[in-house]
């Protein structure tokens, strides 16, 4: 992996005024992503304070071999370059953006972001999500499993499942109400119909840079320079439909009508500051095999990670987003990003550039930090009081749900994701 240069200077300021102090992009961040603005066609930029700069305005700024790769309109074949090339254009950007020699030359190639359309950042190939909150799992098992929250396999293999790749949307695309077959306890048959206890998944998002063959596994001390950045991403589920159907082959149709993501890609190299160790794993708990063994003494992210909801009655009122959790997400994860990579692949099967993994709900130990309202309102038993005085034990529509991430370290400036939202709309038979 790279390490510690003058792009995290926690002294670098920027000339760009609305990026020093800012909540998510200093300079010290520079995330990639993908926009349109005034009707133009889809290119990509970086996100800098309040504004975009375009980098098909700023070409002649950057290195020529760059210039074929980032005036594609996705990240896909920028990605596929790998860490020297992702680091050497992030020291450019940020002798560009903060040194004011160069503000006369990309003052026109800023873009407000309020004035911008953000896009998927990449082709999505394929998408897979994992199950690697090990605090959401036992208390998702618990409501299910009293007796056994965790089935026997999860300590010894990260679980996961290959998700759609083609409901896989950009933050603030709306969430349509699913319909399908549900169970009520007290039916004798199943009924069809909207989902009646529709949820969010707090989980990250890993993006992948350079992939690997078919039939050459990634070994877990090479996985991580595999994971080109990461966003936030919100697995959307309807419950009722979940329950009914996973048994035997697991999510369906409870999940694939929509997975929203965070539009912006914070590399692998600007969160190089934030990683910390893994949280030990209890007494008695098995190690991991050789495959999963890593010998990265800080391999988790230094993340906080929350989740946020503002129903319609709150936003006529002005009412803020009510706050429903927030956590540390290395808390949260009994595997890691490059655990799970290196399990991805072990049996040959081939990552391509610009793949999206879940990590699965990352929910911690404490209540307030619970990645789901299945956890929340323990299967809809205890409802969330809200400002307005509503309750909630699953969504209803007009409700939008954020979730957003910041990472904090002693002596770096602290960078966020953004926000990945969506608004629930839709529902009637």
């Amino acid at each position: 992996m790279s390490h510690l240069d003058v792009t995290h200077d926690p002294a670098r300021t920027s000339w760009v005024e609305s990026a020093n102090g800012h909540r998510d992009f200093p300079v010290q961040n520079l995330p990639l992503g993908v926009f349109s603005a005034d009707g133009t066609s889809r290119r990509i930029g970086v996100a800098i304070g309040d504004f975009i700069l375009d980098l098909t305005q700023a070409a002649d700024l950057l290195d020529e071999d760059w210039r074929e790769d980032l005036a594609h309109p996705v990240l896909n074949a920028w990605l596929s370059r790998g860490p020297a090339d992702h680091c050497a254009l992030r020291q450019r950007l940020s002798e560009l953006l903060s040194d004011e020699r160069y503000r006369d030359d990309l003052e026109t190639a800023l873009i407000g972001q309020s004035e911008a359309t953000m896009h998927l950042p990449c082709i999505i190939g394929d998408y897979t999500d994992f199950y690697v909150g090990i605090h959401h799992a036992t208390n998702v098992g618990r409501q299910f499993r009293p007796d056994q929250p965790l089935l026997p396999n999860y300590k010894y293999v990260p679980i996961g499942y290959h998700g759609r790749a083609s409901s896989v949307r950009v933050s603030g695309e709306p969430v349509i109400r699913p319909h399908g077959q549900r169970k009520p306890p007290e039916a004798e048959t199943p009924v069809f119909g909207p989902s009646r206890r529709l949820d969010y998944e707090l989980e990250l998002g890993l993006w992948i840079g350079e992939g690997n063959r078919l039939g050459e596994p990634i070994p877990i001390d090479e996985a991580a320079r595999h994971i080109a950045g990461y966003c936030l991403l919100n697995d959307w589920s309807a419950r009722d439909l979940q329950a009914w159907e996973y048994q035997p082959l697991g999510p369906f149709l409870a999940k694939n009508f929509l997975t929203s993501v965070s539009p912006w890609v914070v590399t692998a190299e600007a969160l190089l500051p934030f990683r910390v160790p893994q949280p030990p794993r209890p007494a008695g708990d098995p190690e991991p095999l050789d495959y999963l063994s890593d010998d990265d003494p800080v391999p988790g992210l230094g993340l906080t990670i929350e989740a946020l909801i503002l129903t319609e009655k709150m936003r006529d009122a002005g009412l803020p987003p009510h706050r429903l959790s927030h956590g540390n997400a290395a808390a949260a994860m009994y595997w890691t990003a490059a655990q799970i990579v290196a399990h991805h692949t072990v049996n040959g099967c081939n990552l391509q550039p610009g793949d999206l993994i879940g990590t699965g709900t990352l929910s911690t130990k404490e209540d307030t930090g619970y990645g789901s309202l299945l956890e929340i309102s323990v299967g809809g038993k205890q409802p969330v009081s809200l400002p307005s005085g509503e309750t909630r034990s699953f969504l209803e529509d007009g409700d939008e749900l954020i979730l957003t991430a910041r990472a904090e370290a002693e002596g770096a400036v602290p960078i966020g994701f953004g926000q990945c939202t969506g608004v629930v709309w839709g529902g009637g038979e």
